[in-house]
């Protein structure tokens, strides 16, 4: 099964590249697998690498390397963030009901005005019969 040995060795080098990342090393041995050559077995007939040498560089031997600074992430005071986002939404919902009663009156205003001169229309077209004919 060699696809296993593949993914637990890339899992280890995942795990040493989120301690690195994070700064953490005590779990470092924990998760540490062999190197993926060892993992990984050459065909018969091919040359066999040294012991402690790989054709892929080792992800955690690459990480090792502390001449680069991690930056640390960002402390924020969350000082009255639930109430600013409660004022926010309470302020939201109230413009958008004044908005939705603008459209309400304005559309009744314009059907009451289309009303009225569809009826002032009628009124002028119907001509009573002359009294004659």
């Amino acid at each position: 099964m060699k696809w296993m040995r593949e993914r637990d060795a890339l899992i280890a080098q995942t795990m040493a590249f989120v301690q690195s990342v994070t700064g953490k090393r005590p779990d470092a041995d924990k998760f540490a697998a062999p190197s993926v050559a060892a993992a990984v077995p050459a065909p018969s007939g091919a040359p066999q690498p040294a012991t402690g040498t790989s054709s892929v560089p080792d992800i955690a031997a690459l990480l090792a390397d502390t001449s680069i600074p991690v930056a640390r992430p960002i402390q924020i005071a969350r000082t009255h963030i639930r109430g600013d986002v409660q004022s926010e939404i309470r302020a939201r919902v109230a413009n958008f009901r004044a908005h939705q009663e603008r459209f309400s009156r304005e559309r009744e205003a314009y059907c009451s005005d289309t009303l009225a001169k569809v009826r002032a229309s009628l009124r002028e077209d119907f001509m009573p019969p002359r009294p004659g004919k």
